[in-house]
């Protein structure tokens, strides 16, 4: 702004550089008497000479009229040099302006973010200390990190640190630093499906580099060793929710206000992908393993291999991916992917905290059933409802709020998918139900009785 200023300034100076006053020529001396310079001491020489030769009487008559001519000539001369030198001064104020701006503008599109374009999260915390090592920055903030310092952070990738283990690889826990923990998950190639796992390490680092959001899970860094690939996540020490519902504890540690959290952390990292990025994400495998919870179990969406943007989705290329109980039937049969297929996989594990039963479980060795078809009719059943609720959840919730929450998972595993609501609208929903502590807008005095009779709330 000051530059801009400066050559206004220096924009508007010849204005009243060159600008005189009006001169009255009956009232003020000519202008040639006024700038006349004073007398030469050549000329009185000259004078006295100009008798002895014709020659000396001329020069002396050219001298006299250069004398003459000199002040106007001067004052033109000095004006031209002036509004050259001033010209060239502004032209050069303003190239530099302009490649200041245009360097700002670089600057500002390579650290900026907007809704679609956010950065990713650096090292800061520790990098400090391992500023020796080979890291260096690249896409976005998102670090590129020394293989060797990973394979010693997880102790060689021992079985002892293995987190979970996923399609292509396994995930462990690393140790950067002595309070600094992270999670690695490591793919190996020289399988049948390496290059779907390639494909999968180059999409999750390219999205999660641009994405900044709370509920969903920030990468910290990456590395390429031959054909392992690394990808380095901030830790959450609560594990997944599927771990957390299925595993060894059976869902002991969620208690209902915070299965209540869960799902509204799980509806804003959705809402943020569907509405705020530029073109939209549909994540595409949306499931309670990918769904991970912090040592407060606030919950993050991750594994981000699968997504894509927004109308990619026609494309030829694509093929059908997911996980057998959250694929919506419109993805299923006839390969269409909208955000809708997300809100139907939200759903089902909406269902999961509703209940805590598994997406699909065995009749018998041939035969599965799904969690939606055996949960919908009785899920519009207010008197059977509170009887196929998770046990460890069972008359410990307001009825009313349970009914609620059944309502909008039904909505939501819909078979038809106009008929399933946006994530918008079931983020609005939630809100309601979740305590002002937890993030919703539920205070102490609206909760009712944890025990309720179930035959009150019956038809």
């Amino acid at each position: 702004m000051a530059l801009v200023c400066v050559l206004v300034l220096l924009l508007h100076g010849p204005i009243w550089v060159f600008h005189f006053p009006k001169v009255d020529a009956r009232q003020h001396p000519p202008l040639s008497s006024i700038f006349a310079p004073a007398p030469s001491p050549i000329s009185p020489i000259l004078a006295s000479m100009s008798s002895l030769s014709p020659e000396i009487q001329l020069q002396a008559r050219i001298e006299d009229h250069r004398h003459q001519m000199d002040p106007n000539k001067k004052l033109l001369i000095s004006l031209i040099v002036s509004s050259s030198a001033l010209g060239a001064i502004i032209l050069s104020l303003l190239c530099l302006w302009i490649f200041h701006r245009k360097a700002s503008q670089k600057s500002h599109q390579k650290n900026g973010y907007t809704s679609d374009s956010l950065n990713g999260h650096s090292l800061a915390p520790y990098m400090g200390k391992y500023n020796s090592l080979s890291m260096s920055c690249n896409k976005g903030a998102v670090s590129l990190m020394d293989y060797k310092l990973l394979e010693t952070a997880t102790k060689n990738f021992q079985e002892s640190n293995v987190l979970g283990e996923g399609g292509f690889g396994c995930v462990y826990k690393a140790r950067l630093d002595d309070n600094f923990y992270v999670a690695v998950k490591r793919l190996d190639g020289g399988s049948d499906g390496s290059q779907d796992a390639i494909t999968e390490f180059e999409t999750e680092v390219d999205l999660l580099g641009k994405i900044q959001h709370p509920n969903i899970i920030s990468l910290l860094g990456y590395s390429i060793h031959g054909e392992t690939r690394l990808l380095v996540y901030e830790l959450m020490h609560n594990g997944s929710l599927e771990t957390q519902l299925h595993g060894p504890s059976h869902g002991s540690a969620l208690t209902w206000h915070r299965r209540m959290k869960i799902a509204l952390d799980m509806a804003r990292g959705l809402e943020y992908l569907h509405e705020h990025c530029n073109p939209p994400v549909i994540h595409r495998d949306l499931k309670s393993s990918n769904v991970l919870l912090d040592s407060n179990f606030n919950a993050k969406l991750s594994d981000f291999g699968l997504a894509i943007t927004d109308g990619t989705q026609n494309k030829k290329n694509i093929k059908l991916s997911g996980t057998l109980g959250y694929v919506a039937p419109e993805y299923l049969l006839d390969g269409k992917l909208t955000d809708k297929s997300d809100v139907y996989a939200f759903g089902v594990v909406l269902l999961e905290l509703l209940l805590g039963r598994k997406p699909v479980e065995k009749l018998a060795p041939a035969q599965c059933q799904s969690i939606v078809t055996w949960a919908m009719p009785q899920l519009t059943d207010r008197s059977k409802l509170p009887n196929i609720v998770d046990p460890v959840i069972k008359d410990r919730m307001d009825l009313k709020h349970l009914y609620q929450v059944a309502a909008v998972a039904v909505l939501c595993v819909q078979p038809e998918p106009s008929y399933r609501p946006l994530i918008t609208d079931v983020l609005h929903s939630l809100i309601p139900l979740v305590p002002v502590e937890l993030g919703g807008t539920l205070r102490a005095t609206q909760l009712a009785p944890s025990v309720v009779p179930a035959v009150a709330y019956s038809h």
